[in-house]
């Protein structure tokens, strides 16, 4: 961790960049350093590996939270790190893994065929991700006690599911020939002017999403594409120590892909509801406890409550307003390391009280009277000095 480059410096972007101007900035990295214009340059491909790590993480709204609040630890598994679907992270990105990046990220895009010429759809096919459906994301609120000890959650969703009438082939008969578009390559592509001279610019095919594959008895339900909307319910687990911002990626449960292509992936975005007696800070939990002029002056005992049992705390004599008394490794966990609890933090306040009574008037007064009168002979014998 500690040899790790500021992702915002390995991009060559201000902390304050947009997500365009880190796009941007990859983009311009990622065709520089890329292998196939680098062949047999290790540092070349270190570079676009870095370039990647550093994009991956920035260019999501989460993880750049995460980033920016706690640094490359976020994401660093060995020290409970958070990174995608909670520890997942990308400490660990081989340039495998970066290629892989990369192609979700832009295989699409025309860019790659101005750069890369016409061998690229290739690579792009290998990876095959062309008709892959979309994530979907949702938000998930919950309560201070679920993120404490964790919990199972059922969610109900709406998106693209596969069609069952024709089972996802788009054909009623379920029979494909290929693609008069592209004769079957899932690419298309034709020749462009750039101002590196004539290029081959190639693209996936719009008219089979990539596949290489036509129907000609479309199916009635999902014209054709093999996808309809519907819902499903899915169980999704919440480990203990989940704060805010965190996500839990379930694979596979996103939209259905067009022609039968693979599923995206469901993103659970954590958000915290509010609790009536915690309040969050870190690891910590804090919270205040309101008592009486006699408690604070002879000290009291009272009874928290916790999000597992009830705690005794005593508060000492002579206590004033604003102390903060600690009830160590009763916070939240840390996440993936339940056992590692922060502490409770206590604020004390001291109530001075409203309409008195007669007889507590006439208490309030004798005290008064017993501050105001002089000190002993002896105590004023041993203030002399100060």
């Amino acid at each position: 961790m500690a040899n790790k480059k500021d992702y915002y410096e390995v991009l060559g972007v201000s902390q304050d960049a947009s997500g365009d101007d880190i796009k941007k900035a990859y983009r311009k990295l990622a065709v520089r350093y890329h292998p196939d214009k680098n062949p047999n340059d290790p540092e070349a491909a270190e570079k676009f590996r870095e370039a990647t790590e550093a994009y991956e993480i920035l260019k999501d709204d989460a993880k750049r939270k995460q980033y920016d609040q706690f640094g490359h630890a976020a994401f660093d598994g060995s020290s409970g790190g958070f990174g995608g679907g909670f520890g997942d992270g990308f400490s660990g990105m081989d340039l495998s893994d970066a290629l892989k990046a990369f192609m979700g990220d832009f295989g699409g895009d025309s860019f790659l065929g101005d750069i890369f010429g016409s061998s690229y759809a290739g690579k792009r096919k290998k990876h095959g991700t062309v008709s892959r459906g979309k994530n979907v994301q949702i938000k998930l609120p919950l309560t201070l006690k679920e993120m404490h000890d964790g919990v199972v959650k059922i969610i109900k969703i709406r998106h693209k599911i596969e069609c069952e009438q024709c089972g996802a082939s788009g054909s009623k008969s379920g029979v494909y020939k290929n693609c008069p578009q592209c004769s079957g390559s899932g690419r298309s592509r034709k020749v462009v002017q750039s101002v590196f001279g004539q290029m081959v610019q190639e693209t996936v095919c719009h008219r089979c999403a990539g596949t290489g594959k036509a129907v000609d008895d479309p199916c009635n339900a999902c014209a054709g594409t093999g996808v309809v909307s519907g819902e499903d319910k899915i169980e999704v687990k919440i480990p203990a120590g989940v704060s805010e911002g965190n996500y839990i990626t379930v694979e596979g449960k996103g939209d259905k892909g067009v022609n039968n292509g693979d599923s995206g992936d469901l993103v659970v975005i954590v958000i915290e509801k509010d609790d009536s007696i915690f309040t969050r800070h870190g690891i910590d939990l804090i919270t205040e406890m309101e008592i009486s002029f006699s408690e604070a002056a002879l000290g009291c005992e009272r009874m928290i409550e916790t999000f597992s049992d009830k705690i005794k705390v005593k508060v000492s004599a002579g206590t004033q307003t604003g102390k903060v008394m600690k009830i160590a490794g009763r916070g939240m966990p840390i996440l993936h390391n339940e056992k590692t609890k922060g502490d409770i933090l206590i604020k004390i306040y001291v109530k001075t009280p409203e309409n008195l009574s007669k007889e507590e008037k006439k208490l309030f007064e004798e005290l008064q009277l017993l501050e105001q009168k002089p000190k002993s002979f002896f105590h004023k014998i041993m203030n002399l000095g100060q």
